[in-house]
């Protein structure tokens, strides 16, 4: 097997515990809010302490990883978002849950831009956004694995200890990332010439890498990038957040339904994320990467935005499943494609870029997670978000087409 390969499959697994750590508060959300008797908007509150310190050391921890290499500070910050998996279950109230799950976000900030920044070192331009599917895929897998692992711990063991469990699994995935990686091909052991050669610019860089800021700044496009994700992360952080409690409380699933409610739209999205993915990198192929990357990005995000509305406006339990099935599937499609711009543009900041564009999205979704139960506790209406998210998709898929991967942020 290529040693790039088995990079991939460490950083796909890392990817699963990443959304496995992060969606079970979400999966467990009824649960700890009825034991700690919390409302609608004090849990909004929870869950976007957690997407405000993740937006805001985005753009620190990717670019540390460029500087310091993806080895060491992956390293320290599973450590980091483990410990404070853990320490969830300790939570005795509002204000503790506030203050744990922010330090949790913190950890987890660098876990995205760290592994495009691992992808851009370890693979070739014509693969990058295959293994972005494959990445995001992965933590599709986690989320749709989460209510199959959490809801049992739950219903026989209580909230707490599904922290306790899923805490360590980031301790042991550690010890094997330390010891195998390295930051650079040409300093793993045992990697063949004709590998390094597939990969291309793949030597050790001694000297320190600045980010030229200053530049990337001035570029319009990067506005546009960033304007694309905010809108677009309004979509996936409903599903990361209110998703579970939605299907619960909004639509009457049974906490042993949610099982397959909340696992079933999260295999589609591992369906779209592998295939937009492949989609992408043949377009880019065939017609070159202004095509190949918008070609899927606007299209998923067109369909999603008209399903996501449909979800709000049909009533019933099995028509909002199948909707919103769909809809996570599709625009997930997207996804690969959004984080390989980052690499076509920023190159070898790739992992700053993308960490910019992860802060923008999660303002996004900090925004959606505080709106959600805010217009929940004001209308007591579970269906009239989504309208909102809808519109905020179709925003994203007009962003989209304006963007250029062909025109890079700093020349070379």
């Amino acid at each position: 097997m290529k040693k790039r390969n088995i990079v991939l499959i460490l950083l796909m697994i890392v990817g699963v515990i990443t959304f496995l750590d992060r969606i079970n508060i979400s999966v467990a959300g009824a649960s700890i809010m009825e034991d700690l008797g919390l409302s609608g908007k004090q849990w909004g509150w929870i869950l976007s302490a957690f997407i405000l310190s993740y937006g805001l050391l985005q753009v620190p921890l990717g670019a540390w990883g460029d500087r310091a290499g993806q080895r060491k500070v992956l390293s320290f910050i599973v450590l980091w978002w483990s410990l404070f998996t853990i320490l969830t279950g300790f939570a005795n109230g509002f204000i503790m849950l506030i203050i744990v799950r922010f330090l949790f976000g913190i950890g987890e900030a660098g876990a995205y831009p760290n592994m495009t920044g691992t992808v851009g070192r370890w693979f070739p331009g014509k693969e990058t956004a295959k293994a972005q599917g494959f990445l995001w895929a992965a933590s599709r897998i986690g989320g749709a694995l989460t209510p199959l692992i959490v809801i049992p711990v739950i219903i026989n063991l209580g909230w707490r200890m599904a922290f306790y469990i899923l805490g360590a699994l980031g301790f042991i995935w550690v010890i094997v990332w330390f010891a195998w990686f390295r930051d650079f091909p040409a300093q793993k052991k045992g990697i063949s010439r004709q590998e390094l050669d597939e990969i291309g610019n793949s030597e050790v860089r001694a000297e320190k890498i600045k980010i030229p800021w200053k530049s990337i700044l001035r570029k319009n496009q990067f506005w546009i990038l960033l304007g694309m994700y905010f809108f677009y992360a309004w979509g996936s952080w409903f599903f990361f957040s209110w998703f579970p409690v939605f299907m619960e409380e909004g639509r009457g699933f049974a906490k042993s339904e949610l099982t397959y409610a909340v696992a079933v739209p999260f295999l589609f999205s591992v369906i779209g994320n592998i295939s937009g993915g492949y989609i992408s990198d043949r377009l880019s192929l065939k017609y070159g990467v202004r095509i190949g990357r918008k070609a899927v990005g606007v299209s998923a995000l067109i369909i999603s935005s008209i399903l996501m509305f449909l979800a709000g406006f049909i009533p019933g339990k099995i028509q909002v499943f199948i909707f919103l099935s769909l809809c996570f599937g599709i625009f997930d499609l997207m996804l690969p494609a959004a984080w390989a711009i980052c690499l076509d543009i920023g190159k070898k900041f790739g992992g700053a870029v993308s960490g910019a564009m992860n802060t923008a999205g999660n303002i996004g979704g900090f925004l959606c997670a505080l709106m959600f139960g805010y217009l929940v506790d004001l209308t007591g209406n579970y269906n009239f978000p989504l309208y909102v998210i809808a519109f905020m998709l179709l925003i994203s898929a007009i962003l989209f087409s304006f963007i250029d991967p062909t025109r890079k942020l700093v020349e070379d």
